[in-house]
């Protein structure tokens, strides 16, 4: 994606349902459960970069001993950082008792972030946040244990005010109005709530004190239940993981299914991810043995190792995430591999009305690197086109055709190169508007000598939300190759409306379809919907989020796909771009064969999972009318 967006978060758990001595006999080290979560985040660092956090929880520990460990950070490499602090502490340990370095209890006992239930979590800041204090889990910490929680989530929620006021209502005083602290705070109410009632029902039962009352209320202390009642107000997308001190775990997802949650275990483990190959690399599994969390349920492990898989919400048509598989997901996934080759040939038809089905002077290539899948897909799809063309020739020539002319039809091939390649070293570190732009425009190097004075050029890139490198940058450097026409591609359709589910799109006048659209309503006389929009999602701002529908969708229905594209296209080509420029955008049908599975397609089309997707479209639209520079939610 030339344009950078930030992700949503990933999560990693493991839950170890042996004790640590198997471990150190099997696999020659206690710390095997801290080693595998060092690969499942470094694997899914492509889920966030800017963050980093790990906890962890000891079983059968003595009172007075530390059982969670907690370590976060927010240094440039923040999961090589919390590793390295942690390496450090244990070395530390092992040196000054090199005696105790194959006693398993007394490292339990005495060495930090070694246990047997692990929590990781790694994250891109949002809401222009990256403080120590918004990385994930996230710790309420009690004398009890079995009210002790931590949690870390790959999750946005679009009523995130409802929620604190529910806070403020029940008598509480939150710190923040964000949804991290709501959804804990909200969690942690019924925990509290729970355990009181366990305690009263437990004395009345057996008389016993609160010491011995403990282990009773960790056995019978219902998750399933608190769950139901903590997210019963909840509207978003969300993979949450939760951790309480006895040991009981959890991993909820959203009903709609929109953001992702994996699974594997068997009689050692059970391990949670954002992504599927993640798991299937770290623990070298079988694909079929990776199983996704049902939307509106929750995996919970009890401290007995006891595994189920729990409904909490009803379950809404399912919405996963398109851009999951467009672009943030690891491509090493069988299934998003494939999908992301389909988006690459679904679009190619499109390709070649633009270039005349001239194959002979078009070359292909790819931006970013990312999109280099959905590149093999579109070349796949030329290959396709011209063998059926050198057969047609072949044919057409019958019993007359001589060898040389049937070797040079079967020499013909798309041309494919690799023309653009960024310059990982440049960082746009000048803060000056036209130094910081010349240097934007330097961040690819270009392959000269390819193409020719009379090529077209045909460049795919995985999606194109605002434009902005594409014009200051990619365009530019292009253009000097001198080609006739550059193409640019993209494998996803056009961006109209803004995410409220975790992903950094949420700025209406941020997309350049949205502003395309605009300048056609001006040019067109039809500026007047503008006012129109406005009025109505000010009228619909005091209705409950399940009556509000989407206003905004008015501003693009007076025109075609093609119509926005082409405008898009005049709006990316500046004063000293010889070359003409196109724009081809994928449709939406086409993205919905490549990926069945996964309809999650509000970014494209404003249908929203949840009732509070459209409470948020409107109140960016509102921002934007009204000059606001903030987000909808």
């Amino acid at each position: 994606m030339s344009d950078a967006l930030k992700h949503e978060c990933g999560i990693a758990m493991v839950r170890l349902l042996k004790p640590l001595q198997y471990y150190k006999d099997k696999y020659g080290s206690a710390f095997y459960g801290l080693n595998k979560m060092y690969l499942l985040m470094e694997k899914q660092h492509n889920r966030g970069q800017d963050g980093a956090g790990l906890a962890s929880i000891k079983f059968n520990v003595d009172p007075g001993t530390r059982y969670i460990s907690r370590i976060r950070s927010n240094a440039d490499q923040p999961i090589q950082d919390i590793f390295a602090q942690i390496n450090g502490r244990l070395n530390a340990l092992n040196e000054e008792h090199p005696e105790k370095v194959d006693d398993v209890q007394w490292q339990l006992n005495n060495a930090p972030y070694i246990g047997n239930l692990y929590l990781g979590h790694v994250r891109y800041g949002t809401f222009g946040k990256n403080s120590i204090e918004s990385v994930h889990p996230f710790l309420r910490q009690s004398n009890w244990m079995h009210k002790s929680l931590i949690v870390a989530g790959n999750f946005n929620m679009t009523n995130s005010k409802k929620m604190f006021d529910d806070l403020v209502n029940l008598g509480q005083h939150p710190k923040e109005m964000t949804d991290t602290v709501t959804v804990m705070e909200k969690i942690g109410h019924f925990i509290d709530d729970e355990v009181a009632k366990l305690y009263k029902k437990i004395k009345h039962e057996t008389g016993v004190n609160k010491k011995d009352a403990s282990p009773l209320i960790e056995e019978r202390i219902n998750i399933k239940k608190i769950l139901k009642r903590s997210a019963k107000i909840w509207d978003g997308g969300y993979a949450m993981a939760g951790l309480l001190g006895h040991g009981d775990s959890f991993v909820l997802r959203d009903p709609a299914g929109i953001r992702p949650a994996f699974y594997y275990k068997d009689d050692e483990v059970v391990v949670v991810a954002s992504e599927r190959p993640v798991i299937q690399t770290v623990f070298n599994v079988n694909i079929k043995d990776v199983k996704e969390i049902d939307p509106g349920c929750a995996l919970i492990i009890k401290r007995n190792g006891k595994i189920t898989m729990n409904r909490i919400k009803d379950e809404l048509p399912k919405k996963s995430c398109s851009f999951e598989r467009i672009y943030f997901s690891r491509g090493s996934d069988a299934s998003i591999y494939k999908e992301r080759k389909d988006l690459g040939r679904l679009v190619f038809p499109q390709i070649l009305k633009k270039i005349n089905n001239d194959m002979k002077n078009t070359v292909f290539s790819y931006i970013p690197n990312t999109a280099e899948t959905s590149f093999y897909g579109m070349r796949e799809a030329a290959e396709d086109f011209l063998n059926l063309q050198k057969t047609k020739a072949i044919l057409s020539g019958k019993k007359e055709i001589s060898a040389e002319k049937v070797t040079q039809i079967l020499s013909q091939r798309p041309r494919i190169e690799k023309l653009a390649i960024k310059d990982a070293k440049l960082r746009t570190f000048i803060a000056d508007d036209n130094s910081r732009d010349d240097l934007v425009a330097h961040v690819y190097d270009v392959t000269y000598g390819i193409v020719k004075p009379n090529d077209n050029l045909v460049i795919i890139d995985d999606s194109i939300v605002r434009g902005t490198t594409l014009k200051k940058s990619i365009i530019k450097i292009l253009d000097r190759l001198h080609p006739k026409k550059i193409i640019i591609v993209s494998s996803a359709p056009q961006i109209r409306y803004p995410d409220c589910y975790g992903i950094d799109m949420a700025k209406m006048g941020d997309f350049i379809a949205f502003r395309a659209a605009l300048d056609l309503l001006k040019e067109q006389n039809m500026y007047h919907i503008v006012e129109e929009v406005y009025k109505n999602c000010k009228t619909q701002q005091p209705l409950e989020d399940t009556e509000i529908t989407n206003a905004v969708t008015a501003i693009y229905e007076p025109f075609t796909n093609e119509q926005i594209s082409d405008k898009i296209a005049e709006m990316l080509k500046t004063e000293e771009i010889n070359a003409e420029v196109e724009i081809i955008y994928q449709s939406v049908e086409n993205l919905h064969l490549a990926c069945p599975n996964h309809l999650g397609d509000w970014y494209f089309t404003g249908n929203y999972p949840t009732p509070g997707g459209n409470r948020v479209v409107n109140d960016s639209f509102i921002n934007f009318y009204e000059g606001n520079n903030q987000r909808g939610y």
